[in-house]
C-alpha cells in the first residue's frame, strides 16, 4: 500500500494517538467480551476526555518492559507515560516501598521532615549538573512546572515567559499557558498573561528549506531575540532540551540560548519530566548541552509506582523564605521518596544510563536501515532511548502520514509492540531503560513487517 492516503479516520491529533477513529473501534472490538465490558464500565464512571476516552485496552499487569491485558496478551511497551525508566513493577523499588510501609512512615505532615526525602534530595543533587543544589518536591510534573516558574518570577521580579509552540508542560493554568498546545488551553478563558511562544528548532521540518544547522539555528534564535528586545521583563525561558517528539536541537542552539538568558538575566528552566533520569543516555538531557538554572523532574522520579516530581535549582535561588511556592500536602512524602531513591539506585547499580546510550545507538542504526527500505519513513531522530520516527506520505513534500501512522500503531499492537503517536504521524519510542538488544530487534522486525504489509496492499 504505497499510497498512505487511503487510510481514513476522524479524531483530534493534538498530543497523542487517536482514540475515536475506526481503527481504534476495530481493535477494541477484537479484544474479547470481558475486556469490552470493563471498557464500557470505565466509560460509564469517568468524565470523558480526549486522549483517554474510550480507553485502548484493560491491563491486568505491567512488569519489566511489558504490558499484559486481561486475555494474557503481552505487549512490549515503548511509551509507559515516561514512568518506567527502571521498568514496570521493579522488584527493587517495590521492596523499598514495602520496607517504608513496614516502618510505618508513609506520610509526613507539613512542618516536619523525614530521612527518605532528605536522602532523595541529596541523591538528586549528587547526580545533577554542577551548581544545582536546592530541591523541592511535589505530587506531579504540572505542579513542578508551576513551582519552577513561580521561583523564576520571585527571583527576577519579572512576570513574562518564553516557551515553545507544540510543547506540553502540564495541565495547570500556568503550565497550560507556557505549553504550546491549543488542545490544553482553548475554552478555558484567559490564560496566564505574558506567555510568549517561539518555534522549536526543527532541522528536518524547518520552514526556510535550509540545510545548514547553524543557519537554521539563527533563524529560530531571531524569534527569541525579537521578543526579548520588546519585552525586557521576561522572567524565564521554559523548554525541554530535547522535545517530546523528539526533535533534537544542536548544541550550538542551546549554547546561544544560554548566552542570551545570561545576557538578559532570564532564568533558563529545562523541563526534563520525560527526558530525565537516564532516558537520553545521560542522567539528564541537558548534559548533552548546557546547565539550566532550574531542572524540572517527574514521571520516572516516582519509580513507576507512585506520582512524584520536583525541581532542582541553583543555590542562589534559595531566596523565597517569605513565600510558599510549593505548598503541597505531599511535598515531603516519604513513601514517594523511597520509591524515587530506589529507582535511581537501581538505574545506577545496573548501569542503565550507559545501557540506554548503547541501545539507543543500536536502535537508531537499525531504524535508519528501515528508512532506506521504506519511503514512508521520512526521518529518524533521537538521543539514547528517546527516539521518533516521522512518517510521511510524500518524502519530497514531507506531508505527514497521519492515517497511515494510526493504522501502523494498531497493526503493531496486534503483533505485540505498543507505542504512541505524537503530532499525528511520529512514532515515539521510549521503552524501559532495561530493554535488551533482542527486544530492540523485535521492535524493528515488527515495524518492518507492518510497513511491508502496507506496501503490498
Amino acid at each position: 500500500m504505497s499510497g498512505q492516503g487511503t487510510f481514513k479516520s476522524e479524531a483530534s491529533r493534538e498530543q497523542g494517538d487517536i482514540n475515536t477513529g475506526e481503527w481504534r473501534k476495530n481493535y477494541v472490538n477484537g479484544l474479547g467480551k470481558d475486556t469490552l465490558r470493563w471498557i464500557m464500565e470505565d466509560a460509564d464512571v469517568f468524565l470523558h476526555q480526549a486522549l483517554s476516552t474510550p480507553v485502548m485496552n484493560v491491563l491486568a499487569k505491567t512488569e519489566g518492559e511489558y504490558l499484559y491485558d486481561l486475555q494474557g496478551r503481552r505487549y512490549l511497551d515503548l511509551h509507559g507515560n515516561g514512568v518506567h525508566n527502571a521498568g514496570f513493577s521493579n522488584a527493587y523499588v517495590i521492596n523499598a516501598v514495602i520496607h517504608q510501609l513496614q516502618e510505618k512512615l508513609a506520610f509526613t505532615p507539613r512542618r516536619y521532615t523525614n530521612i527518605p526525602t532528605i536522602q532523595l534530595a541529596k541523591k538528586l543533587i549528587g547526580i545533577s549538573p554542577g551548581g544545582l543544589s536546592r530541591v523541592l518536591f511535589c505530587p506531579g510534573g504540572s505542579e513542578a512546572i508551576e513551582m519552577a516558574i513561580m521561583l523564576a518570577k520571585q527571583v527576577t521580579g519579572r512576570w513574562k515567559t518564553i516557551s515553545y509552540w507544540d510543547s506540553y508542560h502540564g495541565n495547570g493554568f500556568q503550565a497550560s499557558s507556557v505549553g504550546g498546545e491549543e488542545h490544553f488551553a482553548s475554552g478555558n478563558g484567559p490564560m496566564v498573561p505574558g506567555a510568549f511562544h517561539v518555534e522549536f528548532p526543527n532541522y528536518y521540518r524547518n520552514p526556510w528549506g535550509l540545510q545548514d544547522e547553524e543557519a537554521i539555528d539563527e533563524q529560530y534564535i531571531r524569534q527569541l531575540e525579537v521578543i526579548i528586545q520588546r519585552n525586557p521583563d521576561i522572567a524565564a525561558l521554559v523548554a525541554e532540551p530535547i522535545s517530546a517528539t523528539p526533535v533534537v536541537p544542536s548544541r550550538h542552539y542551546w549554547e546561544r540560548v544560554r548566552a542570551i538568558c545570561d545576557q538578559h538575566g532570564i532564568v533558563l528552566i529545562f523541563d526534563e519530566i520525560i527526558e530525565g533520569l537516564g532516558r537520553t543516555g545521560k542522567w539528564f538531557a541537558c548534559e548533552h548541552y548546557v546547565t539550566p538554572d532550574i531542572l524540572v523532574l517527574g514521571k520516572s522520579l516516582g519509580g513507576g509506582l507512585l506520582p512524584f516530581a520536583g525541581i532542582v535549582a541553583k543555590e542562589q535561588f534559595n531566596v523565597v523564605q517569605h513565600r510558599s511556592i510549593g505548598h503541597y500536602t505531599h511535598e515531603k512524602n516519604p513513601l514517594c521518596a523511597a520509591a524515587g531513591l530506589a529507582a535511581i539506585q537501581f538505574i545506577e547499580q545496573e548501569g542503565l544510563v550507559r545501557h540506554a546510550a548503547n541501545m539507543g545507538v543500536y536502535l537508531m542504526e537499525q531504524l535508519k536501515i528501515l528508512k532506506a527500505r521504506f519511503p514512508v519513513i521520512g526521518h529518524v531522530a533521537g538521543k539514547g532511548l528517546h527516539i521518533g520516527i516521522d512518517l510521511v506520505s510524500n518524502p519530497a513534500t514531507k506531508e505527514r502520514a497521519m492515517d497511515y501512522a494510526e493504522w501502523a500503531m494498531y497493526e503493531s499492537l496486534k503483533r505485540g509492540v505498543a507505542f504512541k503517536i505524537i503530532e499525528g504521524n511520529v512514532i515515539t519510542i521510549r521503552p524501559a531503560l532495561t530493554i535488551s538488544q533482542s527486544q530492540c530487534d523485535e521492535v524493528v522486525s515488527v515495524l518492518a513487517e507492518v510497513f511491508s504489509v502496507a506496501d503490498k496492499q
